[in-house]
């Protein structure tokens, strides 16, 4: 059955709560609030009870799909499970009711817990300052190419030119337009990865940087990253490493002893922060001593046994926002570094890139393999094979929601054609990925036998297939009473 709006459940005069007596003396609004701000309804609002309100949110969320009911095989985005206890240390009354506004004298707990955080991040990534402020990403891509802005405008030698692999992740150039650089694209070799040659042959003194992805897209590690930060450095410029797929390398190896001089994270992804509905996330930067000086202000500071936020950095790029970052998710992603330890932290490293070429491994005779090499922690197919059928990339990923598996990522990354990305994550069990795999089997042999059966999925959604071309061109964002 289809669960109606709420504002189709309405009803004239039905209330959800009932405001009890006031105790204190009446006020008239209109004598304390000006007229153009009062109304005396809002146009539409539906009147339901509480129940009803509570059974239809309940509702929807048993037919929404999370990281607690099932496995995320999200190439690129990473979705492991987020642990309780993380929920448990975000909530504790002195975190949860934090106000931003509160004097230093009565934050220190806070800032000592976003102190200690950007020392663990400094730690993991072997850069030597790490800001928190930037809320995700892309957020903090661009921080990281404003400070190298920064710092050659200090110079008094500004560069026009930043270098992108095809292999890097996809916001790359915009966040590198956005802080005013040009970009030069540079094309992977045969074996999925960049050659210092390429980047020789375009690297001169008007290239601020080099954003790499390391492991890049393709999930496989960019090993001549050493001899490239060498030719990048020579001829002055900064090596930048977006730092999302740390989930094969923390532990294990650091970005900053290769070479690196800006790194950005996402707590979402490496550090299981929350990671759905568009927020709220965090993505902080880390920099070599260099940089250091153009980080975002304020910056958490220690003197004795106190903390205090500094705002006297005048080559800093300024504030990235209103507050200082998205405490919560700090606080969870402190919590699971606690709980993990570095030995923890090594361990899921290892038995993410394990998982990953587990998959690779047995699904590669059955779907094409972009890269037949060993992987770091995402394997990347194509729908090579079943297309000869006239099945492809999209009508697989609506099969396996038939299958009760959310889709991997598709049709990125844009270099490999009908691509799957594929990304177990540490979290998930043997059990749980060998179902994964047999899906995707079974899905390869209707494709073969069977292929309507795979084109006109998914069939046990209460929807079927969307016109998603025509949502994103023509979206409905509002109701309206017809």
């Amino acid at each position: 059955m289809d669960e109606p709006l709420i504002f189709e459940k309405s009803s004239a005069k039905r209330k959800g709560v009932s405001v009890p007596i006031s105790d204190c003396p009446e006020i008239n609004p209109q004598d304390v609030i000006s007229k153009e701000f009062l109304r005396d309804d809002i146009k539409g609002f539906p009147e339901v009870s509480e129940i009803d309100v509570v059974r239809h949110f309940t509702r929807l969320s048993q037919w929404n799909f999370g990281v607690d009911t099932g496995f995320y095989p999200l190439g690129s985005c990473t979705m492991k499970y987020n642990p309780k206890i993380n929920e448990d240390i975000a909530r504790l009354h002195g975190f949860s009711m934090l106000h931003p506004y509160e004097p230093e004298e009565l934050t220190q707990g806070a800032l000592q817990l976003m102190y200690e955080l950007e020392g663990f991040l400094c730690e993991i990534s072997g850069m030597d300052a790490v800001t928190l402020q930037p809320a995700a990403g892309a957020h903090g891509e661009l921080c990281g190419m404003l400070m190298i802005a920064a710092y050659f405008k200090e110079k008094g030698r500004p560069r026009k030119k930043v270098i992108i692999p095809d292999t890097a992740h996809g916001t790359n150039p915009a966040s590198s337009h956005l802080a005013g650089f040009t970009v030069v694209s540079v094309k992977e070799e045969n074996g999925g990865i960049i050659t210092p040659n390429a980047i020789a042959s375009v690297m001169d003194e008007d290239t601020a940087a080099l954003m790499l992805t390391n492991p890049n897209t393709l999930g496989l590690f960019e090993r001549h990253i050493k001899e490239i930060a060498e030719i990048v450095h020579k001829k002055g410029g900064f090596i930048y490493c977006d730092g999302a797929n740390l989930n094969a390398l923390m532990g294990i190896a650091k970005l900053g002893d290769m070479g690196v001089d800006v790194i950005q994270f996402n707590l979402h992804k490496t550090f299981s922060t929350p990671h759905g509905g568009g927020g709220p996330g965090s993505g902080p930067v880390g920099v070599k001593k260099s940089l250091e000086p153009f980080l975002p202000k304020p910056r958490i500071i220690k003197k004795g046994r106190r903390f205090s936020l500094d705002y006297n950095r005048p080559k800093s790029i300024g504030r990235l926002r209103a507050f200082y970052g998205n405490f919560g998710i700090m606080a969870r992603a402190y919590s699971y570094i606690k709980a993990m330890g570095p030995d923890g932290l090594k361990k899921a490293s290892e038995m993410a890139v394990l998982n990953a070429n587990y998959i690779k491994e047995r699904l590669k005779d059955r779907y094409h393999l972009a890269y037949d090499q060993t992987c770091m922690h995402e394997c990347v197919f194509s729908d090579k094979a079943q297309s000869e059928k006239d099945v492809h990339t999209l009508d697989i990923a609506k099969r396996l929601i038939d299958y009760g598996f959310h889709p991997p990522t598709i049709y990125f990354p844009l270099i490999v054609s009908g691509a799957l990305m594929i990304e177990p994550t540490e979290t998930e069990t043997k059990e749980t990925l060998d179902g994964f795999i047999d899906a995707m089997i079974k899905i390869a042999n209707e494709s073969e036998e069977n292929p309507d059966m795979v084109k006109n999925a998914p069939h046990t959604t209460r929807l079927g297939r969307l016109d998603e071309t025509r949502a994103a061109r023509n979206p409905i964002l509002r109701w309206k009473n017809s």
